[in-house]
Parts: structure tokens; C-alpha cells; sequence
């Protein structure tokens, strides 16, 4: 018996070797591979289920600046049968997007970009050749959809109020808005009437007034009278509203209005060939930034007989679908600037009367779709750490999952039988599948991301599981160094994630570079998602109410702990990093921890008081912490949870990065924090990134995306001595 063991030893040791052989002889992921990334999404099919249509993004070189790199995204096609090889169909400098196939699926609708607008594009499958401008609207064209017949195509365009005033379509009686522009000193919207009277900065009234006009054109001014003046990038005075239009599908049609007035209107979708759902809010005597509540219409596509379907107080209606007959809509209902889990609802349009279905499931839902026969629903939802397909039989109301939380679908479609959709893991950050209904052997259809993957050395997160002192399940993800050995000990970075309502997990691609250059560099990385993030239900959602520090660090630090636990970390070199709402939480614990050898902060909030001013996401203030820093209940709160309180106690090496237009923390925070520190003597290095957004390292300028990457590792390489 003790020889078989033996045996066995040996041969499990020998399996050891030659996979770990195996593994070193690969290359690791350097952060240039970063650039090799491509992403699918906007996946369309036919009706007919036998081809997919699909945007890739790619980075491409910048033609003045080889240093320098761009995004360029455009449409590929493939058909869904086997040994199908997806082929690109448009070219070009300018991006391609929001790709359609019209219902006898023989032309594709859809968006690029001339002269700055978006305007709508038909691309003919049979006959090949070059794409036809469709619309030439001077306000873009924005989510073509096409009517069942195959006829029409809606889109939606944003104008200014200006241009909305003067617009003799969508304005005809030159009237102005039912609410208050809330001007002081102007009655019943007269600041909005055209003035005709010429510039003059020495001239009456009404000619200083037309002078100080064009000096807001000319940008000399920004006159802010807004309740929403914050950007995700920067300050504006814009009011804008988006409308809805339609066209006739044939070169040379010219688009029609549908809807009129100082509203928008979003989602649009047919409901048969002759009327239209949407999402709006109609009549309303309020200014549009006090108005969070959103309702549910059906419009004529002559713009007549508009008849609100759905719509109450303090509730916010999302239209979502509408079903191939024409006969149920899919829908979203939640509370306004409440954190919750919207909830999943079905309205029957041929008796409105009927009560909506309601299907209870405690996770998000995103790109709900009915099935061709109206039995089924389907949608993808976050949970777990990954996204995945559902489906609903609307006989049971019942949810069913059909992929692994272990991976993120990214988008899908679905139709007669067929699924394709775009998928990230950790063996590969976005590649495009094709599987039938059960999607129990999805079959691999691209090689964007594949080939160049081919020789690389990849780090496999391994999963654990604790219950926090609230009786919540926390997950957790433990990567070791890709060429770990057994025995010996490695520097470990926690690493957190942002929102606070948001998740990590082996299914989410936005951190998929980052994670595996770190192991690749000989770092373990442990991450976690903490009380409060999305993903696991509505009571854990909550779960950080008026604690967005004690609490999650809390969940953070076990799961470094039980990492820790594991024996191959080195405790002496300890590392910390995140973004936004983490950025927020990195610094709470080193300011009440003192274990971590350096930190890296980036684009975080750290001052609520301040936060509330600047950040064009301050309705999260009262949403987490139920009132506003002039309150006196509210202040306290404020006071004990903003980091920056702390900062006598922060001596952790400490970078901090912030985009200049950052509209979203406001940078404020980060010059508090910084300043702060420096007064104080502490070691604390601050990199500002110049035109840089909140989603620089989702979305934003290239060689910044590695710039903070290497900085980071540059960093914690200063402290990670044994």
C-alpha cells in the first residue's frame, strides 16, 4: 500500500514539475500587452439567427504621435453555422457602432460619426461595397431601430434649449418650458426669448444682455443657474433634451419628429409599425433637474396620441422591451435615488389594466430580450463576482441561469434558437461565442484576443468564503505570481474595488491587465467584495448605509488575513491599491491600519463635505448617509466617515493619483488629502494626470492607462524589500 503511495507521489510531483516547467517557459504579460487587448460588444443577430453582427474596439498607433495610441472601433460579421470566420465590414478613420440588422436581415443600420455628429449609415450584406449615409440630421442620430416591417428606423438626437426654442419642428409656437428656468430676476422663462437686439456693452439693457450672450458663446463665461452643473469632465451651463425621430429606410428620406416640447425621451422602441414606446416624463412643472421620476408612454409614429402607461411619485419606469407582437413590455421599477435592486416587471399592452408580473429576483438585470414565441425573457445579471445569461419562463416567473458567475458575459442576442455573445474570463479578456438555447458547449467563433494569449503565462484566481460579524457571506480571490514556487515568500497587494455598489470578481475584464501584470511582476493579489457591493442582494447592498469605512475594511482585511494565512506571503510586504469609492476605502484603513509597506490611491473621495460641492455624483450624500452636510445628523456622519480626519494618523507610503478633469470625485478631494499630508511631514508623492476623466483606466488616454500602472508598481518597488 505505502509503495502505491509512493507511486502515486511521485507521479503528482513529476505532473507538478512539468506544469510548472511549462508555465516558466511561457512569456509573462507585460503592461504593453494592454495594447493588444481587443473588446466585442454590440452583438446583433438576425432574425433569422444565421449571422452576428458585432463592434470590436482595438488600439491603434496615433498617426502624428508613435508614442501615443487611439481607440478605433468598428463592425465585423459572421455567420452563426460552423466553420464560420468572422470577416471585418467597415473601415476608416472614424469609429463605427450601434450596428442593427433589419428584419429580413439583408442591411445593417448604424452609427459613425461626420463632421462631429453621429449620423446613421445602411450597409447592404448581399451586395457589399460601401456604406450609404442614411440621415444628415444637424442635431446626430443616435440607437437606430428599425420597425417590423423593415420600412422605418427610429433614432434619438440631444439639443440644447436654445436650440430647441428656436427650433421651428420641434418648437412650432416658439413656446417656452412649463417649469422655471430658474433664473432670478426673470419671470415666465423671458431670459430663454430670442433677443434681437444688437451687442452692446454700452447700450441699454437689452444690448448689454445680447453683448454678455455672445460672450457665454464665445466661452468667455459659463453662467450657471443649474441644480446639475457638473459634467463627468468638467462645469456646464448646456440644458439639454433628447428627442425622438424617425426616417423612411430608403438614401435620401429626411427624418421626421415625433416628439416635441422641453422634455426627453429615451429608449424608444416599436411597438408594431405605427406606434412607439418610450421612456420619459412628460407635462412636467418642474425644472429637469428636480425631476428623478421617470414614466412610460406609447406615441403614434405621427406623433400623435401620446398615453402614459406607467408612472408615479417618487418611482422611476425603465423601459427595457418590447415584445416581437407588439403585445407585453419588459420594464424596470425602483424607488428614486434609493438603493435598491430595481425590480423586473411585465406590462400586458393589450389590457393596460391588467397588474404588471412581477419577477422576483434579488440581482440586477441588464439587456432584456423576449424570445421569439413570447415564452421567455431573457437578460444577462451581475452577481457572484461574474455576469450571466438568465432566462425567465413567463408561465413561472421563475429565474434560471445558464452561464457561470465564474465569467462576465458582456453582451448577447438571441434569436430563433441561436445565442451569440461576447464573454471574459481569466484565460481571456473578450472573445465571441455561438451556442444553442441550453448554452451548455459554446462554441468559440473569434480569435481576437486568443492567438496573442497563446504563449502567455496566465495567473488562475483561486475562490474563498467568510462570514462577517453581520452573518453576510464575503467573497474573495486569491492570485498567486504566475511563476510561484512553493516554499517561497512574496509581497501580497489587496486590491479593492469602486463604486462602492460595484464587484470584482474572475468575470469582470476592467481589471483583467492590472491583476495579471502584478502576478506577473512576482506579486500575490487578494481581492475581495466587501458589504455594500452589487451583486449579492438588496440587504447586502445596503449592507454600508452611513458605514462606509468601518465596515467593508472590515471584510478587506480578512480577506488579507486568510491570504496571509495561507503561508506564502511575506506580512512585511503588505500592499494597498484602488480606484474612486476604493480610493475612498484605501485610505480609511491606512489611516487606521498600520500594516501595509505603500498605498496607491487614485481618483478617490475623501472629504464628503467637499464631495457634495463638487462631484456631479453628490445625490450619493443623502442616498448613503440620509441627509446633507448642513444637517446637523447628517454632519456628524459625515464627519466620522471622510478619511481626511484621519490623515494625522496616515504614515503608510502613500501615491495619489487624480484626473484634472474629474468630475465625478472632484479633485479637490485629492488636493486636500495631499496637502494635508505634506503639512504634516508624511511621505506622499501626488500625480495629477493631465485631461484625464474618472474612467481613465476603463476608457481614457492609453499611454496614461500604463503610465498609472507602472507608476503604481514603480511605487510599491520602493518599499518591497525583504
Amino acid at each position: 500500500m505505502n509503495k502505491i503511495k509512493n507511486k502515486i507521489c511521485i507521479v503528482l510531483a513529476l505532473i507538478a514539475s512539468v506544469c510548472c516547467f511549462s508555465q516558466q517557459k511561457k512569456e509573462l504579460i507585460q503592461v504593453t500587452d494592454l495594447l493588444k487587448i481587443r473588446t466585442v460588444g454590440d452583438v446583433e443577430l438576425s432574425k433569422d439567427g444565421q449571422h452576428a453582427v458585432f463592434t470590436v474596439k482595438s488600439i491603434i498607433k496615433n498617426t502624428e504621435n508613435p508614442l501615443d495610441y487611439d481607440y478605433d472601433t468598428q463592425l465585423w460579421i459572421t455567420k452563426t453555422s460552423k466553420n464560420s470566420t468572422p470577416r471585418q465590414l467597415t473601415f476608416g478613420k472614424e469609429s463605427s457602432g450601434s450596428p442593427v440588422f433589419s428584419p429580413d436581415g439583408r442591411q445593417i443600420a448604424f452609427t459613425r460619426s461626420i463632421k462631429g455628429k453621429s449620423q446613421i449609415f445602411l450597409f447592404k450584406i448581399d451586395e457589399g461595397g460601401e456604406a450609404i449615409q442614411l440621415t444628415e440630421s444637424k442635431y446626430g442620430a443616435g440607437n437606430p431601430k428599425w420597425s417590423p416591417d423593415g420600412k422605418q428606423l427610429l433614432f434619438t438626437a440631444s439639443l440644447q434649449i436654445n436650440e430647441l426654442v428656436k427650433d421651428s419642428v420641434l418648437n412650432p409656437k416658439k413656446e417656452l418650458p412649463l417649469w422655471s428656468f430658474e433664473k432670478p430676476g426673470f419671470a415666465a422663462n423671458d431670459n430663454l426669448k430670442v433677443n434681437k437686439t444688437k451687442a452692446d456693452p454700452n447700450g441699454n439693457i437689452e444690448a448689454i444682455r445680447a453683448y454678455l450672450d455672445n460672450n457665454e458663446k464665445d466661452k468667455k463665461a459659463k453662467v450657471v443657474d443649474k441644480l446639475q452643473f457638473q459634467t463627468e469632465t468638467g462645469i456646464s451651463s448646456e440644458l439639454r433634451f433628447s428627442h425622438i425621430f424617425i426616417i423612411d429606410a430608403k438614401p435620401g428620406s429626411k427624418e421626421r419628429a415625433i416628439t416635441k416640447g422641453f422634455y426627453s425621451y429615451s429608449n424608444p422602441s416599436f411597438v408594431g409599425n405605427d406606434k412607439i414606446a418610450f421612456t420619459g416624463n412628460i407635462n412636467e412643472k418642474r425644472h429637469p433637474d428636480r425631476v428623478l421620476e421617470t414614466k412610460i408612454y406609447t406615441i403614434n409614429t405621427d406623433g400623435t396620441n401620446v398615453t402614459e402607461l406607467l408612472g408615479a411619485e417618487n418611482l422611476v419606469f425603465q423601459l427595457l422591451a418590447v415584445s416581437p407582437s407588439g403585445k407585453q413590455l419588459a420594464y424596470q421599477e425602483s424607488i428614486i435615488n434609493n438603493l435598491s435592486v430595481p425590480v423586473l416587471k411585465i406590462f400586458n399592452l393589450e389590457n393596460p389594466s391588467a397588474k404588471s408580473q412581477t419577477i422576483e429576483y434579488d440581482r440586477n438585470n441588464n439587456n432584456v430580450r423576449f424570445s421569439k414565441d413570447e415564452k421567455q425573457l431573457y437578460f444577462t445579471s451581475s452577481s457572484n463576482g461574474g455576469s450571466a445569461i438568465c432566462t425567465v419562463p413567463l408561465n413561472t416567473l421563475k429565474v434560471q441561469t445558464l452561464t457561470s458567475f465564474d465569467q462576465g458575459i458582456t453582451d448577447y442576442d438571441i434569436n430563433n434558437g441561436v445565442v451569440v455573445f461576447a464573454k471574459t474570463d481569466v484565460k481571456n479578456p473578450s472573445e465571441l461565442y455561438v451556442s444553442d438555447l441550453k448554452l451548455k458547449e459554446p462554441r468559440l467563433v473569434s480569435d481576437f484576443n486568443t492567438n496573442w494569449l497563446k504563449n502567455k503565462a496566465i495567473s488562475f484566481p483561486e475562490k474563498g468564503t467568510f462570514i462577517n460579524e453581520k452573518g453576510l457571506e464575503i467573497e474573495y480571490w486569491v492570485m498567486k505570481p504566475t511563476q510561484f514556487e512553493q516554499g517561497k515568500k512574496y509581497p501580497l497587494l489587496t486590491e479593492i474595488h469602486g463604486g462602492p455598489a460595484s464587484m470584482f470578481g474572475p468575470g469582470d475584464g476592467s481589471m483583467w491587465l492590472e491583476y495579471q501584470f502584478f502576478t506577473a511582476q512576482g506579486y500575490g493579489v487578494v481581492y475581495s467584495n466587501p458589504r455594500g457591493s452589487s451583486g449579492y442582494g438588496e440587504k447586502f447592498l445596503r449592507s454600508n448605509i452611513n458605514d462606509w469605512g468601518t465596515g467593508p475594511a472590515s471584510d478587506v482585511l480578512t480577506a488579507l488575513d486568510k491570504t496571509v494565512a495561507q503561508g506564502w506571503a511575506d506580512q512585511s510586504r503588505l500592499f494597498i491599491t484602488g480606484g474612486s469609492y476604493a480610493g475612498y476605502l484605501t485610505t480609511w484603513i491606512i489611516s487606521h491600519d498600520q500594516r501595509f509597506k505603500a498605498a496607491s490611491s487614485q481618483r478617490g473621495v475623501y472629504d464628503f463635505n467637499t464631495f457634495f460641492g463638487e462631484a456631479n455624483v453628490w445625490r450619493m450624500v443623502p442616498r448613503y448617509f440620509g441627509g446633507y452636510p448642513w444637517e446637523e445628523k447628517t454632519k456628524a456622519i459625515l464627519q466620522r466617515e471622510s478619511p481626511i480626519n484621519y490623515v494625522e494618523n496616515i504614515n503608510t507610503p502613500f501615491l495619489i493619483f487624480h484626473g484634472d478633469n474629474d468630475n465625478r470625485t472632484g479633485v479637490t478631494q485629492s488636493q486636500m488629502l495631499y496637502k494635508s499630508l505634506k503639512v504634516l511631514g508624511k511621505p506622499v508623492e501626488y500625480v495629477r494626470q493631465p485631461g484625464a476623466s474618472h474612467e481613465l483606466t476603463r476608457s481614457g488616454d492609453n499611454r496614461q492607462r500604463i503610465d498609472q500602472l507602472l507608476r503604481t508598481y514603480e511605487f510599491f518597488e520602493r518599499f518591497n524589500q525583504k
